[in-house]
C-alpha cells in the first residue's frame, strides 16, 4: 500500500504518521483521526495530508483501505522486524525506483574518483560500499573519519556517496559542505530524502525506515537497505560496464 514514490513525498510530521500506523496496525485502522494524531504527536491537519499523499480523501477512505490490505497480507512471524523488511522492499518494487538507481549508477560511471564517506555504523558500511564497487570495476574509497583531509586535487571529476542514517550529523555535513563547495558531486544515502544531507546532495536515495535508537542514543536503524541499495548500485555498473 506504501510505495516509494508516495512515501518520497512525505515531510518529517508526515514521516511520523508513517512510523505510527506501521508500528501498530492492528489497533491504527480503529482509530479516530484525532485518536491518531493525538498517538502520533502531530495534528488533525497532517494526518489529513498524509492519507492525501497516499492516494486517499481523507482518514475515513485510508482505514478502509489499510485495513483490507492488512486482512490481505500475511501475518508476521514474528516481532523482528520483518515487516519493516518487506514494506521497504514492497516500495521500491517499481519503475520509479529503478530508475533512481539508474540515475545514481550512471553519476559513478561518470566519476573518476568514488569516495564512500560515513561515520560509525555508517562508516563501516561505507568500507563495504567501496569494496563493493571496486569488484564490479569501478575503483573507490572510503573515510570513516569525518575529519580526514583531503586534497584539493582529490575533488577534480569526483563523486562523493555519503552514509548516513538521519542525515543530520554534524560531522558529516561539514564533510558534505567541503565536497560541495569544491564541485564535487554528492550522492546521499539516507533514511528520509528531508534531511539537511539530502538538501545539499546532487542526487539523494532515501529507504524510509523507521529510525529506532536505544536509550534515544544507540541507533539501532536496520541498514538492510542501505546494503541492498550499494549491491544494486554496483551489479548495475557490473552489467553495464560488461555489455
Amino acid at each position: 500500500m506504501f510505495s516509494h514514490s508516495d512515501l518520497s513525498r512525505l515531510n518529517d510530521l508526515e514521516m511520523q504518521v508513517y512510523h505510527y500506523i506501521i508500528k501498530h496496525r492492528e489497533s491504527v485502522s480503529y482509530m479516530t483521526i484525532r485518536e491518531l494524531a493525538a498517538q502520533s504527536g502531530v495534528s488533525t491537519t497532517t494526518v489529513l495530508r498524509f492519507c492525501r499523499k497516499m492516494q486517499c480523501d481523507g482518514w475515513s477512505e485510508f482505514r478502509i483501505r489499510f485495513r483490507l490490505s492488512q486482512t490481505a497480507a500475511p501475518a508476521a512471524v514474528m516481532p523482528s522486524g520483518v515487516s519493516d523488511m518487506l514494506h521497504f522492499f514492497k516500495s521500491i518494487n517499481n519503475a520509479e525506483f529503478e530508475q533512481h538507481i539508474a540515475q545514481a549508477a550512471h553519476m559513478i560511471m561518470q566519476a573518476e574518483s568514488i569516495f564512500f564517506i560515513g561515520a560509525g555504523t555508517s562508516g563501516s558500511l561505507g568500507k563495504y560500499g567501496a569494496r563493493y564497487l571496486s569488484n564490479s570495476g569501478k575503483f573507490s574509497h572510503h573515510i570513516d573519519d569525518p575529519y580526514y583531509p583531503v586534497s584539493k586535487n582529490a575533488y577534480k571529476n569526483a563523486l562523493a556517496i555519503i552514509l548516513s542514517v538521519s542525515g543530520e550529523t554534524a560531522e558529516i555535513l561539514r564533510f558534505a559542505h567541503q565536497f560541495s563547495l569544491n564541485q564535487c558531486k554528492i550522492i546521499s544515502i539516507t533514511h528520509h530524502d528531508s534531511c539537511s544531507l539530502a538538501k545539499i546532495a546532487d542526487f539523494n536515495l532515501s529507504y524510509h525506515m523507521p529510525q529506532v535508537k536505544l536509550d534515544n542514543q544507540l541507533d539501532m536503524t536496520s541498514q538492510v537497505p542501505v546494503l541492498y541499495i550499494i549491491e544494486t548500485l554496483g551489479r548495475y555498473i557490473s552489467h553495464a560496464t560488461s555489455q
